[in-house]
């Protein structure tokens, strides 16, 4: 059992998050012997809740958590989103968090010195060593990524804390079987499980009516160009991994919601998943010919320096100049692969900006579509 030696006589607010509604639980409130030789009781009444999403399924808490992990950028945001920042323990895949939006947002921020400390939380030994009281993992991700087995994921569930997460980003894994989540729904199961139902809403409402007022300014759909999005993270590109616009995850939410067209629509290449690691050459690209081209794994590099990096480049390639998006110029960073409620709000301002210039000013200007003092004012809780 943990902690049995110490001198402890009731288990600790951080112990009945862990275990609320466990085995574990029911062992240590009703079999552990304190250091009088009786039964822990509970120092105080807690009410329990519990929140469900697939696949761990419905978990029961009986506190809010405190400490909290979380696998990728995305859900991270969506916690810092419901002022759970300060609770952020470590992550999973801190090379693709980014957090330089919140610079704009005052008030808010993260720890980027607990990141750089625990940047890859993948194993075991890392969950154990963190000993958070929640995991914003999805489990079936640590089975078909790196090797974990149905008792390692019982292990840390049961010793540590639940897993409450699920890989929404894209949808084109073939182990991935069960339920994926909008944006938004998997946004409020995360509001349900840190009990900020009131901060998900104001955010729910600040992102519609963005979206309504962005959507209501776009130019009819014949009008919009159709968007190659893909993955190359070199400074000298000379393949393309594709994605297909189509598949739904929250990756591509920004460019669904302006109604762009998919140039790989009428084609039979597949979206990049586990199993489909094909890439596209130039040659391929130009049967294609997009009007704008999408290229993600940048996102460190400032709108100017990819222009005079990566787009420079395709400009110089004896085929890839040969493109139309090239030739205009309109190749740009592709966005994040996790987004959450925060990072979604300035993609769709970049995309919209990206796509549409002339309505909505050049990507690299000033112009702000939102509310930055808005949205701070929610992460703060401000009333």
């Amino acid at each position: 059992m943990r902690n049995s030696d110490t001198t402890q006589t009731a288990p600790t607010r951080r112990q009945y998050v862990k275990w609320g509604g466990t085995v574990v639980g029911s062992a240590l409130l009703g079999g552990c012997a304190g250091a009088g030789g009786e039964a822990s009781t509970p120092s105080e009444t807690t009410e329990s809740y519990s929140v469900t999403m697939a696949p761990a399924g419905e978990v029961t808490f009986d506190a809010v958590p405190e400490r909290w992990a979380a696998y990728d950028g995305g859900f991270a945001d969506m916690a810092v989103a419901l002022g759970q920042a300060d609770g952020l323990t470590g992550v999973g895949d801190a090379d693709r968090y980014y957090t330089d939006v919140y610079d704009d947002l005052p008030g808010v921020s993260v720890d980027r010195g607990q990141i750089e400390t625990n940047p890859e939380v993948r194993t075991k030994e890392g969950f154990y060593q963190l000993d958070s009281d929640v995991h914003l993992y999805d489990p079936q991700m640590l089975v078909n990524w790196f090797d974990w087995d149905e008792a390692d994921v019982e292990e840390i569930a049961t010793n540590v804390a639940p897993f409450v997460g699920n890989l929404i980003f894209r949808r084109s894994d073939e182990w991935h079987d069960y339920q994926y989540y909008t944006l938004y729904e998997a946004f409020a199961r995360v509001a349900d499980l840190f009990q900020e139902r009131e901060r998900y809403q104001a955010f729910a409402q600040l992102h519609d009516e963005f979206l309504s007022d962005v959507q209501s300014r776009l130019p009819p759909e014949s009008d919009r160009p159709s968007v190659f999005l893909t993955y190359e993270g070199t400074d000298q590109p000379e393949t393309f991994s594709p994605y297909r616009l189509s598949d739904k995850g929250t990756s591509k939410k920004q460019w669904r919601d302006l109604g762009v067209s998919d140039a790989l629509a009428e084609t039979g290449i597949e979206n990049l998943s586990t199993t489909n690691r094909g890439e596209l050459d130039y040659e391929n690209l130009l049967e294609i010919d997009p009007e704008v081209i999408l290229v993600r794994g940048h996102e460190r590099k400032t709108a100017a320096e990819f222009r005079d990096v990566v787009l420079a480049y395709m400009e110089d390639h004896p085929v890839g100049s040969e493109l139309t998006a090239v030739q205009n110029g309109r190749v740009y960073r592709g966005g994040y692969l996790h987004q959450g409620p925060i990072h979604n709000l300035f993609l769709t301002e970049r995309a919209v900006k990206q796509l549409f210039p002339d309505e909505f000013g050049e990507v690299t200007g000033d112009t702000q579509l939102f509310d930055r003092e808005r949205v701070a004012g929610i992460v703060r809780g401000d009333d």
